[in-house]
């Protein structure tokens, strides 16, 4: 029972004299029942009759088929095991995830599996510990490729290992129940939550291989948008001119041209009296 916490071998010995059983089989029934998620076992100790199934709310299935009271005896020794791993569940049981592929040459293959539920009646292996040993003892622990999760909720972190090194996120509120990789070309990894899929790439990066992750910088904010003071007073209703002004070297009839032009002007009333003979003054004095 070197596997089991003080919890779990308190269980175990509690049910062996409850049972009539040894304490070997107990425990075996305990890592069976653990290893179905707390709903169903497989096992094969002698004490069972070999090998036999159970599931909970199902059929229980031992080798001496019409042995009814081995049945019972099963029957009730897992599903007191069930209810006591509930109990002791660090997460809820989560469910498994199906693979979908596609194929064809652009096809990509979505895998995703299971992330199993850690439980106090157990002592977590050390040599599996791959994850930063101050984050402790995770809740929830899954692999899928060559891809590992560690998840700690109460302390908010998601640990992953790619085999290239170890990542920890910030988990921020999500309740992670599973994961799901996407192979191919622009392959993500996905996890689901209380607010459905996520992507990795979404959570803050804590820590990679133990050092801090740089602070992520915010974008540059951009310069506030320049306002033009547009409302300078200008000359009301300035008096429109002749697009072309001769030059210095103009010739006489360029000026000639450009009074009758500027009478025209006058006559219309687009231009005063007093602007015409200003002008006229200045085009004669360049003949």
């Amino acid at each position: 029972m070197q596997n089991l916490s003080p919890a779990g071998i308190e269980l175990v010995q509690r049910l062996s004299q409850q049972h009539g059983l040894s304490t070997d089989a107990v425990t075996h029934m305990l890592i069976a029942v653990q290893n179905g998620n707390g709903s169903m076992a497989q096992f094969n100790h002698p004490a069972f009759g070999g090998a036999g199934q159970w599931m909970r709310g199902g059929m229980t299935m031992v080798s001496d088929l019409f042995n009814h009271q081995l049945k019972n005896c099963v029957n009730n020794l897992c599903a007191e095991i069930s209810d006591a791993l509930n109990n002791h569940q660090l997460v809820p049981f989560s469910g498994s995830f199906q693979s979908q592929s596609q194929g064809g040459s652009g096809g990509q293959t979505q895998a995703a599996g299971q992330i199993g539920s850690a439980n106090s009646l157990f002592v977590p292996d050390p040599s599996k510990n791959w994850w930063p040993q101050e984050m402790g003892s995770p809740n929830a622990i899954g692999s899928q490729n060559n891809v590992r999760y560690a998840y700690f909720a109460n302390i908010h972190r998601l640990a992953v290992n790619t085999g290239g090194g170890t990542w920890v996120y910030d988990a921020l509120n999500h309740q992670i129940g599973g994961f799901s990789q996407q192979q191919g070309s622009g392959g993500s990894i996905t996890f689901t939550s209380q607010f459905g899929v996520v992507d990795l790439s979404t959570l803050p990066v804590i820590s990679r291989d133990g050092v801090p992750a740089a602070p992520q910088q915010a974008p540059p904010a951009s310069p506030p948008p320049s306002h033009t003071d547009h409302s300078s007073s200008q000359p009301s209703n300035p008096a429109p001119m002749p697009a072309s002004h001769p030059s210095s070297n103009a010739s006489g009839n360029d000026i000639i041209e450009t009074l009758d032009r500027l009478g025209g002007l006058l006559e219309k009333g687009y231009i005063s009296e007093q602007e015409f003979a200003a002008k006229k003054a200045d085009l004669l004095s360049r003949l």
